[in-house]
């Protein structure tokens, strides 16, 4: 009877189970796989999710939001308006969208959705920090000073109200309320000791209060918390430079050069470091390397005028009529100024309105692979290769006016 009454249980408890499995939202069985480490399989789950229920507004938010941390612009920001679309009411809709603009470096397209979120939920502590983040890189502090206030309000004394306390430093510190600002920052790491960057503007904080013993301590605990923060290592450094222990210093700023090996302010703090342990040779071989670095810092700039110069000639013909002469413009602006994918766009939309369709297409691609998932530029390559011959790739379709240059 005993065992009988094993094998019973065992199976009501799987049928319970099937039953349970044929329950499970689609969505969860994505969140498993991702709990399994098996992201590939999740994405995959979803876009069919999501082809199969394009309403599906939860598996679209978990899509976006993978996509996000992949790197993937397009189909983030593509997922996540879909499910603001869907749940245009949604806080954490809107807040997702605003993250994902935010993590791809869109901070202005990034506010919008968060000022929505904390008017749908005044109390989405999450979506206050984001917002006073946003104003506060555009220089918004008072506006800022409100939403992270709130947020440290809604959070209490727990460890996700550090990040506010952090920025909330940040904001005081650009209103050059120092004291204030401390306060902040030994609230930030009381509530998280591993906060590093906290640790680091805390030590710069007493410093500027003149309480060397106590920014010396934060200093260390910074770089100890992370030893790869050049700032960090640099502001180590610099203390110790003052403190006249010039050799532990040298350590400390050599590092910080190793890590950013053309931050100017770093060069110059290590060869004043050298020079006063004694190590002329090396002191020399810095001063050399800042005085190169300076003067390529010169030319960068030189080169940086002249080729927005050059470029801005090249819209003003181009919208004048004059294809071939903006061609050359753009053509020497891009000489000067390589890695400049605005002005490699400009060059590209004339070569194309030349009907230099191989060249043309090879720079709108080489563009994008530059900069992957510009939305602006691949609309560009994909109108062009609407128009663009079957020969060169593409659909032969009659031809739309594309877009003049841009000045910069």
């Amino acid at each position: 009877m005993r065992a009988r009454g094993t094998a019973l249980a065992a199976g009501v408890a799987l049928v319970c189970a099937a039953s349970l499995l044929a329950q499970q939202k689609p969505v969860e069985e994505a969140w498993a796989l991702l709990a399994k480490n098996q992201r590939p399989q999740a994405i995959r789950l979803l876009y069919d999710i999501v082809k199969a229920n394009p309403r599906d507004a939860d598996a679209r938010l978990l899509l976006g939001s993978i996509l996000q941390e992949d790197g993937d612009r397009v189909g983030s920001i593509a997922q996540l308006t879909e499910a603001v679309r869907l749940r245009p009411r949604s806080a954490e809709a809107q807040n997702a969208l605003g993250e994902a603009f935010n993590a791809f470096g869109d901070a202005q397209a990034a506010r919008g959705p968060f000022e929505k979120a904390v008017a749908l939920d005044p109390r989405f502590a999450e979506a206050h920090v984001n917002l006073g983040l946003v104003l506060l890189e555009a220089g918004k502090l008072d506006p800022a000073a409100i939403h992270l206030d709130r947020a440290i309000e809604l959070l209490g004394h727990q460890p996700d109200a550090a990040y506010p306390h952090y920025l909330r430093a940040k904001v005081l510190s650009q209103q050059s309320d120092v004291a204030k600002a401390a306060a902040h920052l030994r609230e930030a790491v009381a509530l998280r000791p591993d906060f590093a960057e906290a640790w680091s503007d805390l030590g710069d904080a007493r410093k500027t209060l003149l309480d060397d013993a106590g920014a010396l301590a934060a200093f260390e605990r910074a770089v100890a918390l992370a030893p790869d923060d050049s700032v960090a290592q640099t502001r180590l450094g610099s203390q110790y430079f003052d403190e006249g222990k010039a050799h532990l210093a040298v350590a400390h700023l050599q590092e910080a050069a190793r890590l950013d090996p053309t931050n100017q302010s770093t060069l110059y703090s290590l060869q004043r470091a050298l020079r006063q342990d004694g190590q002329v040779a090396p002191a020399d071989e810095i001063k050399q390397e800042l005085a190169e670095l300076l003067r390529n810092k010169d030319k960068d700039d030189q080169n940086l005028v002249a080729g927005i110069e050059l470029n801005n000639q090249g819209a003003d013909m181009e919208r004048a009529g004059e294809l071939r002469g903006a061609l050359q413009k753009y053509r020497a602006a891009l000489d000067l100024l390589p890695a400049h994918v605005g002005i490699r766009v400009n060059f590209a939309v004339a070569l194309l309105r030349l009907g230099q369709w191989k060249e043309g297409l090879a720079e709108l691609r080489e563009a994008l692979r530059r900069e992957p998932g510009n939305v602006v530029f691949q609309a560009v390559l994909d109108d062009a290769l609407t128009q663009a011959p079957v020969e060169f790739g593409g659909m032969g379709r009659p031809p739309k006016v594309l877009n003049s240059g841009t000045k910069y």
